[in-house]
């Protein structure tokens, strides 16, 4: 698929403790591929289980119908809760 600005992948930034960087770093390594090619895998097939948790069954229903959300850009970074 030929990316256009509405298609266009986003880039995304995590925190990870060292044994699980070192991990990724072993896996893409040893198979060739980027680090980035696996982290995506792990967020497009572990999404879902993701959102039957945490979001609400309205928000819930209209991500499975397709029809996402629209949040406006965020001036400021939410705290997460691992930070430090």
């Amino acid at each position: 698929m030929r990316r256009t600005p509405e298609n266009k992948l986003k880039v995304v930034a995590v925190r990870v403790e060292p044994a699980i960087e070192q991990r990724l770093r072993l896996l893409a390594e040893i198979t060739g591929r980027k680090q980035s090619f696996f982290l995506q895998r792990m967020i497009e097939e572990g999404i879902a289980g993701m959102e039957e948790t945490w979001l609400p069954p309205e928000v819930l229903a209209q991500v499975r119908e397709g029809s996402l959300p629209v949040l406006p850009p965020k001036e400021e970074s939410t705290p997460d809760l691992f930070s430090e």
